[in-house]
């Protein structure tokens, strides 16, 4: 015989809204229901950020919402019976009439990398991208990093970029550095703003021409009979010439960008060798 437990109470009211994510969104969703509308169940009247988050998706990827065609922020209420249509950052779209969802898209972006990430730090820094690394950094301090400095955090982690007070940031899909690189540059549309060989590798300084009074004597003899035109970094005190290596890291970088089919016009700068 069973007892009367909870008699007078009521439980929640199960509410079922229609989702559709698009393009590199569905990356987050299980296969079965990835580029397809389907039904999601809930209670109460969460925000739209909220269940988006529950679903999987990561929100600093979303620049726009529309429930029933309508655009709405991130904390608009869903009520029960809406369609929710979710897109990803439109970095390379002019959308300004409908509500975005980030403070502003990143035109000329600076980066934060997680700490598995030192490989494409180096390709993005060889490319000229302002990008921060370093293999100690606790979660919270990338996220401060990125809030004080107006960073995009790029990680592999999706807990990282749930949390509410990220702003900007990219979940790698790739493993391989060679492709993260490619998968940045796309995404971010940073093609036009590679500057390669502008930035220390080391510490990410943008790099300067020095002559041979700023050099110990040491190395200004040894540059006397290779290099005349240096540049350093004013950060870490590192000297950059055309070393050995030289010609393999022209190579990396035509690489890099052929993959997009750009021509390649720019005369690259002496490399590290120091």
């Amino acid at each position: 015989m069973g007892t009367n437990q909870g008699a007078g109470t009521h439980a929640p009211r199960v509410r079922h809204a229609e989702f559709r994510f698009y393009e590199e969104l569905n990356d987050h969703l299980p296969e079965t229901v990835r580029r397809k509308s389907f039904g999601y169940e809930f209670t109460g009247t969460p925000a739209v950020k909220d269940t988006i988050a529950a679903i999987g998706v990561p929100h600093v990827e979303v620049d726009l919402i529309l429930v029933d065609r309508r655009s709405v922020s991130f904390s608009h209420h869903l009520q029960g019976g809406e369609r929710v249509a979710v897109y990803p950052m439109f970095e390379r779209l002019n959308v300004s009439p409908i509500q975005r969802l980030r403070p502003q898209p990143l035109r000329y972006p600076a980066f934060v990398l997680d700490v598995h990430l030192g490989k494409l730090a180096k390709l993005m820094r060889m490319l000229g991208i302002d990008t921060l690394y370093s293999n100690d950094l606790a979660d919270e301090e990338i996220v401060e990093l990125a809030l004080n400095q107006h960073r995009a955090i790029l990680t592999r982690d999706k807990g990282i970029l749930k949390n509410g007070r990220v702003t900007h940031g990219y979940w790698l899909r790739s493993l391989a550095p060679t492709e993260q690189i490619t998968e940045v540059l796309e995404a971010f549309d940073l093609y036009a703003q590679v500057q390669p060989m502008s930035r220390c590798l080391v510490c990410n300084t943008r790099l300067a021409r020095m002559d041979g009074s700023q050099l110990p004597d040491t190395v200004r003899e040894r540059m006397r009979k290779t290099e005349d035109r240096l540049t350093g970094c004013l950060g870490c005190g590192r000297v950059y010439w055309k070393g050995s290596h030289h010609s393999r890291m022209q190579e990396t970088i035509k690489g890099i960008l052929a993959r997009r089919g750009s021509v390649l016009q720019f005369a690259l700068p002496p490399t590290a060798s120091a």
